[in-house]
């Protein structure tokens, strides 16, 4: 079954309010992303890691997926497009916090990035998600352009930046991505962006079926 925006944001409100947190939703998201990479390539450690993220949930997830590398033993570097204050949720915060302690993860932090070198063989894209309206709006729009400029393996968190979940649509321009991974369900117009999505993957990240009802 595929299901609109709308519907997850119902989904996990329905399980925030069951006591499953959004921090643990991320923390899931997160790590079964970093996961699949650990999967993938054998030599993980040994490949150049680009994280970029924006300031919202999408950035959040990427935050985790980066700390997770850092444990598999990869050295990432996390773009940040915007000022840490200006993060938008208390678990995207959380999780920036816990990166500014780390020494294994390299943060730029830019509204410039133009003027970041990508010089990666994996990009992992945590730039917008499901939060697109309208026309990309920069720092946001100049590091998709970076990202499909690059000949790096590009996995999109949830969505690729730019694609419109609900209808698979692209307004203005979007992260061109070789596999996304997708959180719960599938969103009902990702089949339709399958020349931006790539391979898509659906990952369970522990919501219960009972925050479902009344939504599906």
């Amino acid at each position: 079954m595929e299901i609109t925006v709308k519907q997850m944001m119902q989904i996990e409100e329905n399980g925030h309010r069951m006591g499953f947190l959004r921090d643990l939703m991320m923390e899931n998201a997160g790590a079964a992303t970093a996961r699949y990479l650990f999967e993938k390539y054998e030599n993980l450690q040994e490949k150049k890691i680009s994280v970029f993220a924006g300031l919202g949930n999408n950035g959040g997830d990427a935050f985790v997926v980066a700390r997770h590398l850092a444990g598999f033993g990869c050295r990432p570097n996390v773009v940040l497009l915007g000022h840490p204050n200006k993060i938008k949720t208390k678990e995207a915060s959380s999780n920036w916090t816990v990166l500014e302690k780390m020494n294994s993860v390299n943060l730029i932090i830019t509204s410039e990035p133009n003027q970041v070198v990508v010089d990666a063989d994996i990009i992992i894209d945590g730039i917008l998600g499901t939060g697109i309206s309208g026309k990309v709006k920069e720092p946001y729009a100049t590091a998709i352009d970076l990202i499909n400029k690059s000949k790096a393996f590009v996995l999109a968190v949830d969505v690729p930046s730019g694609l419109d979940p609900d209808s698979g649509v692209v307004v203005d321009k979007c992260v061109k991505a070789d596999v996304t991974i997708t959180y719960h369900k599938m969103k009902i117009g990702m089949p339709k962006g399958m020349d931006m999505c790539g391979k898509i993957i659906v990952e369970k990240i522990g919501i219960p079926p009972e925050a479902e009802v009344g939504v599906l």
